[in-house]
């Protein structure tokens, strides 16, 4: 696991045509996972797969249950929860589903130790 840097990411996103922003989705959930470590993972692959199969409605689903299993990723390193649950839900419901990568990404990033 390692640090991303959110600007690329939402460059490679358009420059790709959304095609990295699938990818991107698939590793901000394995992070989460490798994070939280929940007693029950959906790999990144499965989340991607059956937002596009639903045609977002479980993308819909998936945004909003980050943002609680980031939230215990947090607590689990004594770190201050954020409860951007809702956040995130309104954010994928409105199309700015990408906003609320940036706002994933940037948390998993914080829980990420510096390389020395």
């Amino acid at each position: 696991m390692k640090k991303r840097n959110v600007a690329l990411c939402v460059i490679f996103s358009i420059v790709t045509f959304g095609i990295y922003g699938l990818y991107w989705m698939a590793q901000i959930n394995n992070c989460a996972n490798e994070l939280a470590d929940p007693p029950k993972k959906t790999s990144g692959v499965v989340a991607v797969l059956l937002t596009i199969i639903t045609c977002n409605i479980y993308g819909i689903y998936w945004a909003y249950k980050m943002g609680g299993m980031l939230d215990a990723a947090l607590a689990k390193r004594s770190m201050p929860t954020q409860n951007r649950n809702v956040i995130y839900l309104i954010l994928q419901v409105i199309g700015l589903g990408f906003v609320g990568w940036i706002l994933m990404q940037s948390t998993i990033n914080s829980m990420i130790p510096d390389a020395v």
